[in-house]
């Protein structure tokens, strides 16, 4: 076990002895010094892992010596010791950036608590959680033998995002292969769960089924939508749960979670259809024949979400809600600043939506940019980056404005996105859509069952460019590769975050209800 040494800072250090002998016989290493003068040259010359400093000594104060040690070692803990318990000596002390604050007569206990909680936290912590999701590991497993529905397999997937953040902070890989490994065992009992389920939630009327993106909308917000108070509808292009998890402590500095819900993203998993669906309020062959003029298909060129405003106001139409409404789709930091700079004008609509894109250019910059890969080589570090963007973007300053404002504000996404590690090989023409997580085309040529094929598209309300139109999506963590030039296709791809298919990540994505703490 780790020793750690402690400078222990008191002008009656002799007095403390008894304290000092209890933490030498729990294996850590005391240096006793009565004045600031000779701590400081102490810390200069010494490396400590951290420090206990009285607050009321002559000479140099513990709050004077505080700001030489912190001015030095930013990064060196020091409990400040004191028998004044005033509120602006706390607050002083707390200021300066101390790691805990004890008030004198001390007792044993506290002290040794003290240092644990500094010194010890990380390894017992690690050492807590490893032995929590060992026993939750049997839990889950067990869960995947028995007939679970949509609302089960939410839990589970939420269950595994937590110990997924949980073992982020853990150094014991080990540990969190094994989660991979059960990750990889839930999302082939889930796509098999999705074949077996998806065609009756869309056909079958009297079936258990869970709230898909065509229903988001009239379900979810529309009643929300009051004449008083404005509505925000903030959806994060591409985010997924474990990543709304990353950003939710950011957003709770300004916002109290009402409720945290999930709904499925209907398949294909892609912008295309999803987000249209959300906007539309229909299934895409509906679109496609309700509104031959902004469906974009699978044989054009054009950009498939260049009508979103379109659809959204033809479904507040159809839903009778004559009301005021804005659409504002960002697509870099330029337009995300011009909302920021604006977004105190929309509080005269009844709802406003933003569509923010980030998230999916990242995932697709991934594929494409060397230092994207580097950063982002696996899901910790892909949460990292998304972590980092959000903290300097425009989307947080114009969540952080509509929080000043009474508001009903909505966070949720289109669909998700997986890490793509093992190839699955597909013959096609050159008709045949470039997404590596689901294929739509004639004579679609393949070896295996572990996808999911759609021979009927009509069933699931999908597109048919032609009459022998098939769907084929990649299920757990594959990824669609041709034959020609087949080991450079997969070097390029593998580990990339990709989109379209059959996974919890993709299918199963967040929508958080907020309230505002600062509103007036």
């Amino acid at each position: 076990m780790q020793r750690y040494s402690i400078l222990w800072v008191d002008d009656e250090i002799d007095l403390l002895k008894p304290h000092i002998l209890f933490l030498e016989q729990r294996g850590y290493d005391i240096t006793p010094v009565n004045n600031g003068s000779d701590a400081i040259e102490l810390c200069e010359s010494k490396n400590y892992d951290v420090v206990f400093l009285d607050e009321n000594m002559p000479g140099l104060s513990g709050l004077e010596v505080l700001d030489v040690i912190k001015g030095r070692k930013p990064n060196l803990p020091v409990v400040m010791i004191t028998k004044n318990e005033e509120e602006h000596i706390m607050e002083e002390a707390i200021g300066a950036q101390i790691a805990d604050y004890l008030i004198k007569p001390l007792n044993p206990n506290q002290i040794l608590l003290s240092v644990k909680k500094l010194l010890d936290n990380k390894r017992l912590i690690i050492e807590k959680t490893n032995l929590s999701y060992q026993q939750e590991f049997r839990k889950i497993s067990m869960a995947f033998m028995d007939e679970m529905n949509h609302e089960q397999w939410a839990e589970i997937y939420k269950k595994l995002v937590y110990w997924e953040l949980q073992l982020d902070q853990s150094d014991n890989k080990d540990m969190s292969d094994v989660l991979d490994a059960q990750k990889t065992e839930a999302n082939s009992n889930f796509a098999r769960f999705i074949i077996r389920n998806y065609d009756r939630w869309l056909n079958d009327a009297s079936v258990e089924k869970p709230l898909l993106s065509h229903q988001l909308m009239k379900r979810k917000v529309f009643p929300l939508i009051g004449k008083e108070t404005s509505t925000f509808l903030i959806v994060i292009d591409n985010l997924r749960f474990d990543q709304w998890k990353i950003l939710e402590p950011i957003i709770n500095d300004y916002y109290s979670v009402e409720r945290e819900e999930t709904y499925y993203s209907i398949l294909p998993t892609t912008t295309a259809y999803a987000r249209n669906a959300i906007f539309s309020g229909m299934l895409p062959v509906e679109m496609a024949k309700s509104h031959p003029d902004l469906w974009i298909g699978e044989d054009e060129d054009e950009g498939k979400n260049n009508f979103e405003e379109e659809f959204l106001e033809k479904q507040l139409r159809r839903n009778n809600l004559n009301i005021k409404f804005s659409y504002h789709k960002i697509k870099n930091l330029e337009e995300g600043r011009s909302l920021a700079e604006s977004v105190h004008n929309l509080f005269s609509n009844n709802l406003n939506v933003i569509v923010y894109n980030f998230v999916d250019m990242l995932s697709h910059a991934r594929t494409d940019m060397a230092m994207i890969r580097e950063l982002a080589p696996d899901e910790s570090a892909y949460r990292s980056i998304t972590r980092s963007w959000f903290l300097h973007s425009p989307l947080l300053e114009i969540i952080k404005t509509i929080s000043q404002r009474k508001a009903k504000v909505i966070i949720t996404t289109d669909h998700g996105t997986i890490r793509v590690k093992r190839p699955f090989k597909i013959i096609g023409d050159r008709s045949v859509n470039t997404n590596l997580r689901y294929k739509q085309g004639k004579n679609l040529g393949f070896e295996g069952d572990k996808i999911m094929q759609v021979n009927k598209p009509e069933r699931l309300f999908l597109p048919k460019v032609n009459v022998s139109t098939t769907y084929v999506f990649a299920t757990e963590d594959q990824f669609f590769a041709y034959p020609n030039n087949y080991n450079y296709y997969v070097n390029f791809y593998k580990d990339t975050f990709q989109h379209g298919g059959v996974s919890l990540e993709e299918m199963i994505i967040p929508l958080i209800f907020l309230n505002s703490k600062n509103a007036i």
